[in-house]
């Protein structure tokens, strides 16, 4: 199996995996790599490992070298560059009265390229833009539109939960969010409390996705009838990360929660 390092480019940032070379580099350390596009400056974020080719992109883009003094400094100096070219954008899209907002912008290591993130309600034609910022910068230039998920992962926040957004933290790449997930979860369905400040449905409906699948193929359906330690009665309601359920007594006239191993369902 290849022998791979594990790098990320940005904060919360998707895992790329290169060839180390016999570099002797480790988690934590900074390094130059090649890229498809260019040379870029990037942190160590998996330790030297075996992957099986089939999880790999091949062929595998190599690390260059551990980051320099040189090179910490050019990134400090590019960020600053692109303070002052978002703000200078800004005033180039009023003159140009585009419907869009810029949401961040990123130089490539080398500076051979500029890229402007922007959001819009639909197709913009920024090409009269393109041509003043490459007369200004003297360098590629290249425009991204971007939707509110990628928008709110690069521009951070908190989230209803009152801790900072999953995605602009720890989440590399997006995963499918269905609204069946709210409603396996025994969520509410207002959209105003299941969606993020994205205004998508919240990335974190996924994490517990998983258990309430498996806890759904033992527990019972709601309406099934079942034999409890307190008499027979109807499901009214499960709750998958207990594995209990709420049962509507018959005899009783009144609901009761019972762990789900002494429950008997009635046609069994």
């Amino acid at each position: 199996m290849p022998e791979v390092t594990g790098i990320r480019f940005k904060n919360a940032g998707k895992i790329y995996y290169f060839d180390p070379r016999n570099i002797n580099i480790k988690v934590g350390d900074y390094v130059i790599v090649e890229t498809s596009r260019g040379i870029e400056f990037g942190e160590v974020v998996l330790g030297i490992k075996n992957v099986p080719e089939e999880e790999l992109v091949l062929p595998l883009k190599s690390v260059i070298r551990k980051a320099t003094e040189e090179d910490h400094q050019r990134i400090l100096e590019n960020r600053n560059n692109e303070n002052e070219s978002f703000h200078l954008c800004l005033k180039k899209i009023e003159e140009h009265r585009l419907n869009m907002k810029l949401i961040d912008v990123e130089y490539t290591f080398d500076g051979s390229k500029i890229i402007f993130y922007f959001t819009a309600d639909g197709r913009i034609d920024f090409r009269e833009l393109v041509k003043d910022l490459a007369s200004i910068f003297r360098t590629r230039i290249e425009l991204r539109q971007i939707g509110v998920r990628d928008e709110a992962k690069m521009m951070g926040g908190l989230g209803p939960c009152g801790r900072v957004l999953c995605c602009s933290t720890f989440l590399g790449d997006f995963e499918p969010v269905s609204i069946r997930m709210a409603k396996d979860q025994n969520l509410s369905l207002n959209p105003t409390k299941i969606s993020g400040i994205c205004g998508r449905l919240m990335c974190c409906l996924r994490f517990e996705s998983d258990a309430y699948e498996d806890a759904k193929e033992t527990l019972p359906d709601i309406g099934d009838e079942v034999i409890t330690p307190e008499g027979e009665g109807k499901v009214v309601s499960v709750n998958a990360i207990k594995k209990s359920i709420a049962v509507e007594l018959y005899e009783a006239k009144k609901v009761m929660e019972f762990p789900w191993e002494e429950v008997d369902e009635k046609n069994s």
